[in-house]
């Protein structure tokens, strides 16, 4: 059994997924795995992978699937994956060419302390300069979310333990397609640390339809999901201004979330007091 799945969500871009395949290909250590989550694509992408398989130069493992947007393919992914180790490449991204060698060395020096859920590492828009130039604050590890709070504010590369995937699975909202990363990260987050690499280990090419610029529009199309981010970090952040920000946002998508989870999920009232003021003010400027 390999070390790392090397894990690809992809919906209609057989043509990129090659950019991916040829960085793997190049890798100085081959103990992984590539498994590619095809989201219900009606291009030729079972064509392009097959086409790779054939190459048997990457032990590439392929499931297509009912579309049903990424997060329900990344819990196919993780159900589907039986190594230690999970690492998401998206179909625009790429390896650099020992990515996979530093990755497990790296995990070799803590892989037996339970506290660790896993690496996190920068994504770059090249592979000597992290996405928007932002480097992490000087620690061997922390929490996710302490990262954030010690002043990081960049993309990441996540390699996270199967196990803990596998224990807290993204919400399968029905009529959403969305839910922030993050709703996963922060329930990993309770109880566990991070070792932190200021390496850079994936590479990004960044699109203008992918995620990242598409945010006021998931917002709109996947209520339900940004209620539930909402009401975790509100719940869970220290006693701040953002605290505040988190409570008023979660009221402002209590109205349009699903009923099921606004039953479920709810703020103690002096949260809830606190966030009126300004889920007033995001509601007269028409935000989310």
């Amino acid at each position: 059994m390999p070390a790392l799945t090397v894990f690809t969500p992809t919906y209609n871009r057989s043509d990129k997924l090659v950019r991916a395949y040829e960085s793997l290909k190049r890798q100085t250590n081959k103990d992984f795995c590539w498994l590619i989550a095809d989201d219900g694509s009606t291009d030729d992408t079972a064509g392009a992978v097959r086409s790779m398989q054939e190459d048997n130069a990457v032990n590439i493992n392929y499931i297509h699937r009912e579309n049903g947007g990424k997060m329900r393919a990344h819990n196919t992914g993780v159900m589907a994956c039986d190594t230690p180790l999970f690492l998401c490449l998206d179909s625009d991204d790429l390896l650099p060419d020992n990515a996979v060698e530093r990755i497990l060395k790296a995990w070799s020096r803590v892989s037996a302390d339970d506290r660790y859920a896993g690496i996190i590492a920068y994504k770059g828009e090249s592979e000597d300069r992290p996405i928007y130039g932002n480097v992490f604050p000087k620690t061997d590890d922390c929490s996710f979310r302490e990262l954030y709070r010690k002043g990081f504010k960049g993309e990441t590369t996540l390699v996270l333990r199967t196990d803990l995937l596998k224990a807290h699975p993204f919400p399968e909202i029905e009529g959403e397609k969305y839910v922030p990363e993050d709703v996963v990260y922060d329930r990993i987050d309770e109880g566990h640390i991070f070792m932190i690499l200021p390496e850079i280990l994936t590479v990004c090419e960044l699109m203008e339809e992918g995620y990242t610029d598409r945010v006021e529009e998931l917002r709109r199309e996947a209520p339900t999901g940004w209620y539930i981010y909402y009401y975790q970090r509100a719940l869970s952040w220290p006693p701040s201004l953002i605290k505040l920000k988190f409570a008023s946002h979660y009221l402002r998508f209590r109205k349009m979330a699903d009923r099921k989870y606004v039953k479920e999920l709810k703020l103690p009232l002096h949260l809830v007091l606190a966030g009126l003021p300004g889920c007033a003010l995001l509601a007269l400027r028409g935000k989310l």
